[in-house]
């Protein structure tokens, strides 16, 4: 069946081509983690773990992010940036990028968590050591948590962010 050209048909096909591009541009700037986001969900609930965990002797990674050591207990101020690194970076920010599947939102995920580690592993090592070589309180078990969940949200991060097809 041949079709007679209509002089609306080329607007027609431009609209369509306009909207198009329109669909494209959007799906590129959106991520699929896929099977990725199962493990990104586990470390953030990992953290949420560990902010129940001692971090700092008997002090609560929660404590620590509010300031409310307990009695007795020095927490450094490397720790209490990585708190709120971890909780914002690491577990807000993750949560929403899922919720949003942007592909900047990955990126910024990534560097962040990534950011977070790096604190991470800082307060550890303050925790073990402290002025004139007097040892701290050492880092608790959720401190460690936290690092190594931080740690694969990093991995798992820039992987969902630099899997993006390219167009």
């Amino acid at each position: 069946m041949s079709h007679a050209s209509s002089p609306g048909e080329p607007t027609d096909l431009a609209r369509l081509r306009a909207e198009i591009d329109a669909v494209e541009h959007g799906v590129l700037r959106r991520i699929e983690p896929g099977a990725k986001a199962m493990l990104v969900t586990v470390c953030v609930v990992a953290l949420l773990v560990a902010a129940i965990l001692p971090w700092v002797g008997d002090t609560t990674g929660w404590q620590v992010l509010l300031g409310q050591a307990a009695p007795g207990q020095r927490v450094h101020l490397v720790p209490v940036l990585f708190s709120g690194a971890v909780f914002l970076l690491g577990g807000l920010l993750s949560v929403l990028t899922l919720a949003t599947r942007r592909w900047a939102l990955a990126w910024a995920s990534a560097w962040g968590c990534a950011f977070s580690t790096v604190l991470g592993a800082l307060s550890v090592w303050t925790q073990q050591t402290g002025r004139i070589h007097d040892p701290g309180p050492g880092p608790g078990a959720g401190l460690i948590v936290a690092v190594a969940a931080v740690f694969l949200l990093t991995i798992q991060w820039f992987r969902i962010a630099s899997s993006r097809p390219t167009g």
